[in-house]
């Protein structure tokens, strides 16, 4: 009631309105003033984070949080008036459009920001242009001689380090992807498993920063996680420098386009497209692009949390999600932040980037489609155990109704009257039209042949049965024929699917006749597409240098939705026909929570491999695929991995499917597990009890104080666990946070975590993966249950496919092994790290047991013997029970 009553000091307000169950709390977020006073600058989201950041003592307990608070909204304020204020630069400006706006904060400022003498120059006139450089010549063919290869990286971990033979061995054979391959389309392929602790990231940019300098060539290091990347770009300045000679970066990190800040879609927020507090929003997201370093909107210097603030997805709307970018012709081009990356990655010695943007680049590049940057040749895959579900991801086919009305957004434009700055085909090409009869009649065609797409409202029409067109008349019968074949109860809530084979009539029919639809928007679009270059062949006089780019950049936009279009197409034509054995099909429909929101057909590779081995491997000179987990685990140590072990590496590096023999590499990881950690097994909380699922959750977070990470296999489990367990944890002084129930993005909720040794973190399988905390903060990982393969369409037919080879339920035991060596991987990340890894499952079969490194003990436990264990730190140094098979599921 006080806090609706008047206007208070808060720290994250949507945290509070969500602990506090009342969503409409509003104030002054300490959280907002941050972000305008120092925007870029990083800041935990917390009491004890907000201190560090402003250089205040730290509270010590929740009384003293009040005071801090308005401690430091003083110290905020009072930068304002610093003369050595270091983000005053447009403050002023932003201030008066804010307090148009009434943000709460704006008062409280206007008399500490005075005015400048001179006026201040707008966002977009401020921001440098990017500059235009050669091609850059192919790398030289060098050898890396072994003693440099070792004189780098003594180099790299700097003088009196402690010298890691493991590290030096990696190394070694990292340097061999460098080397000139011997044949066309035969690359240097390297697996190489790395145990955790070895100093991987500078084992392989040691030789590849070697190689770099000698052969004046790129190297590109592929990560799964943008924890990773930060990582790699904070270690990488130990071999590069920031800026070269001539001011360009030697290291460039690479994102997907929709990473990044749209500059375009940013000055129509700015300009009334944008209203309310996501105007606001606007406006603070705005001073951050005067500062940023590369305009990276997720995972980079903006914060994850400022998004999260206005509850609406503005973050994303100020991005390139919907594939609307008109490239050189917009008036921010030179500015753009997605193109100085691209530019910057032609030119750079090492670019980070992710797997699914290394692929695409690569398909693109072989398509001849130059805009994302040269073809990467020399890759090093790291985390190279998520390559193969990335690959299934970038190689799949999708046709669903929110894909289909975003294209119909594409080609028509907004079908309502809106703020934003959407057009249509004919509205964006309309002085071609106008000139090229042709090109206008292509354009006309396209246009009506896309009125057959689903429309605004296509969803309730379908699942009221009155679909309009011949795209929502097939969503209806896929949806129809997916409920008729449902096995799982239509009130359980999760997404349903059946498979494509055996369709009734209707659905073939609809499929048919989609495909007609589609293919009449296709050949328009080629017919434009020819016209195009016709016009930029033989130019009007008055096609200006805007006008060009506008055109060359349709063209490359017109190429997208072509290949889509077919796609879809082919994915439609096979429905009725033999099944395809390279090839999986199913039909879905997707919801949440009992609420549909698409309705889907699918097409999966049986193995993605093959077109990653296509597209990526052929072309590439050298690939190193590493990962602590990459082999199904025997041991930790290297002589352990058997040919058994690295048949399933083998198998997911797509090595199979080209000429090149795979060059193999085990390195033990220098940790000693057997002292620092061990596995519980707690054999007394029965399947489905979630009250007594919840109370082991409360009792071992209180018996280690803190510092537990809960992975679940449930959304809808874990949020029943937090909810009957966060008020009784917080009442202890045990701050409790968790996915999926938290307005507060992953990246964020991890940095909590990290900054407090007395908080938990609960999470699936985001957290599973990728997470890197080390010291106190992390010393207890829970698991709820063994993470067993949801049997979906997909899996069952990879399940079959193994099983024809004689290892059906072996696939399955490979990927359980796997997850759960990466889950324990996050437990130990340092040599003083330790702690206890405890599965809540008395289901727990033995032959799971060699996911966990060789050595460590493992003790069937009952819960109070396992709370026992871990509020005393008993590691190893108890007579261990005897470790009775367990049933197997």
């Amino acid at each position: 009631m006080a806090a609706s009553d008047t206007p208070v000091l808060l720290l994250n307000a949507p945290l509070v309105a969500n602990r506090l169950g009342y969503p409409d709390l509003s104030g002054l977020d300490l959280l907002e003033l941050f972000a305008f006073v120092h925007p870029a600058r990083f800041c935990v989201p917390t009491p004890r984070g907000l201190a560090q950041a402003l250089d205040l003592p730290e509270p010590s307990d929740d009384a003293e949080v009040a005071a801090l608070l308005q401690r430091a909204a003083g110290a905020l304020v009072a930068a304002c008036e610093d003369p050595e204020w270091f983000e005053r630069a447009g403050a002023w400006s932003a201030l008066q459009s804010l307090e148009r706006l009434r943000w709460p904060w704006a008062q409280v400022l206007k008399p500490h920001i005075a005015k400048p003498e001179r006026a201040e120059r707008w966002l977009f006139a401020t921001l440098p242009d990017w500059e235009e450089a050669g091609e850059r010549p192919p790398p030289r063919q060098v050898d890396l001689p072994h003693t440099d290869i070792l004189s780098q990286l003594d180099h790299l971990t700097g003088e009196g380090s402690e010298r890691r033979d493991g590290q030096r061995e990696y190394a070694g054979n990292v340097a061999r992807i460098f080397a000139p391959r011997p044949a066309r389309e035969t690359p240097h392929v390297a697996l190489a498993q790395a145990g955790t602790g070895i100093g991987k990231t500078l084992g392989y940019l040691a030789p590849a920063s070697l190689w770099s300098k000698a052969a004046g060539g790129t190297v590109w290091v592929s990560t799964f996680t943008k924890n990773l990347q930060r990582q790699l770009r904070a270690e990488s300045r130990r071999a590069y420098p920031l800026k070269r000679p001539d001011g360009t970066p030697p290291v460039v990190v690479r994102k997907g386009r929709e990473n990044y800040l749209c500059l375009l879609n940013l000055e129509d927020a700015l300009q009334g497209g944008f209203a309310g507090r996501p105007a606001i929003l606007a406006h603070l997201v705005a001073r951050w692009a005067a500062y940023t370093r590369d305009g990276d909107m997720i995972g980079g210097d903006l914060p994850g949390w400022l998004g999260t603030l206005f509850r609406k997805r503005g973050i994303t709307a100020l991005t390139d999600r919907r594939g609307e970018c008109i490239y050189a012709g917009c008036p921010h081009y030179r500015k753009c932040f997605i193109e100085r990356a691209a530019r910057d990655s032609a030119q750079a010695d090492l670019v980070i980037a992710n797997h699914a943007l290394v692929m695409v680049n690569a398909a693109r590049s072989g398509a001849g489609h130059t805009r994302e940057g040269p073809r990467p040749t020399r890759i090093v895959f790291d985390e190279g155990h998520h390559v193969f579900e990335a690959a299934d991801s970038t190689f799949a086919a999708t046709l669903s109704g929110s894909e289909a009305i975003e294209l119909r957004r594409w080609v028509l434009g907004p079908e309502r009257k809106n703020r934003g700055r959407r057009r249509g085909l004919s509205a964006r090409l309309a002085d071609v039209a106008s000139y090229d009869e042709a090109g206008g009649e292509a354009i006309e065609a396209a246009s009506d042949a896309a009125n057959a797409l689903p429309g605004d409202g296509w969803l309730a029409r379908v699942v009221e049965g009155q679909p309009i067109g011949p795209v929502e008349a097939l969503l209806s019968a896929v949806r129809t024929v997916t409920y008729a074949r449902d096995e799982t109860g239509q009130d359980a809530g999760y997404g349903i699917e059946t498979e494509a084979s055996g369709l009734p009539g209707e659905v073939i029919e609809a499929a048919g006749v989609a495909a007609q639809a589609f293919a009449a928007i296709r050949v328009p679009l080629i017919r434009l597409g020819g016209r195009l270059e016709a016009v930029i062949a033989d130019p009007p006089d008055w096609l200006d240098a805007q006008g060009r780019a506008r055109i060359d950049g349709a063209r490359f936009a017109l190429n997208w939705r072509i290949e889509l279009l077919a796609a879809w197409e082919a994915l439609l034509e096979r429905l009725g026909g033999p099944a395809d054995p390279e090839f999986v099909d199913w039909l879905a429909v997707d919801r949440s929570d009992a609420r549909e929101f698409d309705v889907a057909i699918h097409r999966r590779w049986l193995d993605p491999m093959k077109p990653f081995a296509k597209v990526v491997l052929e072309p590439a000179h050298g690939v190193m695929l590493t990962s602590a987990t990459l082999t199904d685990r025997v041991g930790s140590d290297a002589g352990d991995v058997s040919d058994a072990a690295w048949e399933t590496a083998i198998e997911r590096s797509g090595v199979r499917h080209i000429a090149s023999a795979p060059m193999l590499s085990a390195t033990h990881s220098p940790f000693d597990y057997a002292t620092r950690a061990e596995v519980l097994i707690v054999t007394d909380i029965k399947r489905g009890d979630l009250p007594g699922l919840a109370g082991a959750y409360a009792r071992l977070i209180e018996a280690s104080g803190g510092g537990v990470l809960g992975l679940f296999t449930a959304i809808r489990r874990l949020r029943a666990v937090h909810g009957r367990i966060a008020d009784r944890l917080a009442r202890e002084g045990l701050p409790l946070y968790a996915q999926h129930v938290d307005p507060i993005d992953t990246g964020t909720l991890v940095d909590i975590f990290r900054d407090d040794p007395r908080a938990s973190l609960l999470g699936t399988d985001a957290l599973r993966d990728g997470v890197d905390v080390p010291g106190r903060s992390l010393r207890c990982v829970v698991m709820e249950a063994v993470p067993w393969p949801r049997p979906d369409i997909l899996h069952k037919a990879r399940r079959a496919a193994a099983a024809q080879d004689g290892g059906g339920s072996a696939y399955d035991d490979r990927l359980i092994r796997a997850r759960l060596a990466q889950a324990f991987g996050r437990l130990i990340r340092g040599r003083t790290d330790s702690g206890h890894f405890i599965v809540l499952s008395a289901a727990f079969p033995s032959r799971l047991l060699s996911a966990f490194p060789e050595g460590i003990a493992v003790r069937r436990v009952t819960l109070d013997e396992a709370l026992l264990r871990v509020k005393e730190g008993a590691i190893g140094h108890m007579l261990d029970p005897a470790i009775e098979p367990g049933p197997i599921e």
